[in-house]
Formats: structure tokens, sequence, C-alpha cells
């Protein structure tokens, strides 16, 4: 990353303006063309800097389900479980903790009802309990990670 790319990825944390052309905005922001800004994300996301780029959704808004679970995988046993947990498109993302409960992710499902349906499927691929941490109180923390 240098130092283009840095400016890039802390000013969409930001989010997106919306007119018209917001990517050319942003780059007009940033002394960029368009192109170069698209170009750049795509590198950054080819290059797995970025594992994603797009909007965030409120599902329980939208009719759906969300929850936070984890797992308490073996050591030895961690890459092939992440492989199984994250083919999962429900998955919206996955990572190591260090803590008995090593491995957590996120679940968000269409409906509120497939959130135990999804359990279930994970516990059958992976042979281990998901213990699922359902949201009692909403929280807006915004979270800026700045490179």
């Amino acid at each position: 990353m240098d130092a283009a790319d840095r400016r890039i990825v802390n000013r969409l944390q930001e989010g997106l303006p919306l007119v018209p052309s917001p990517y050319a905005a942003v780059a007009a922001e940033l002394s960029l063309s368009e192109g170069e800004l698209l170009y750049r994300l795509e590198r950054l996301l080819e290059a797995g800097v970025l594992s994603r780029f797009g909007p965030m959704y409120h599902a329980e808004r939208l009719g759906g389900g969300l929850t936070l679970a984890a797992l308490e995988v073996p050591e030895d046993d961690f890459e092939r479980v992440a492989e199984k947990v994250n083919a999962f498109p429900e998955v919206a993302h996955n990572y190591r903790r260090e803590h008995r409960l090593n491995m957590w992710f996120v679940l968000a499902t269409e409906t509120p009802q497939r959130i135990a349906e999804v359990i279930e499927a994970i516990e059958a691929a992976t042979g281990l309990a998901v213990f699922n941490m359902p949201k009692q109180e909403e929280f807006h923390v915004r979270l800026h990670l700045p490179v």
C-alpha cells in the first residue's frame, strides 16, 4: 500500500456521498481520477488488503436475522473449520480470538428463523457446538481503522 491507497482506505471508511457520481466526487477530493480510484480499490480487494467493500445493511430492519456466534476450535483444526464456516454465505465475517472460544463470526440471514437453521448446519459441517449470542441491546459504535 502506498500513500494514495492509504488515503483511499481512510476516506472510504467515511462512506460515499449521495451524489450522481460518488466515486468521481471522492476521487476529486483525493486528487485522483475516478478511473485511478476504482483501479486502486479493485487492486486492494484482489490483493486481500480489503476483504470487502460495500454497503452495510441493518438486517433486522429489513426483516432478517443477525447474531454473533462462537466456536471452541482445536488449534490444529482451526484452518479446516474456518474454511467450512466461511463457506456459508450467511457468515458476514469471521475472526480468531485468544480465548477458549477462539472463532467468532456474525451470521446475517434473510429471516430470524434462518439463524437456527444455519447454526445447525454449521454444527453438522464442523462437528462442533456453536455458541449463539444474540444481541440484547444495540449500541452504535463508529469503527474507523486509520491506515
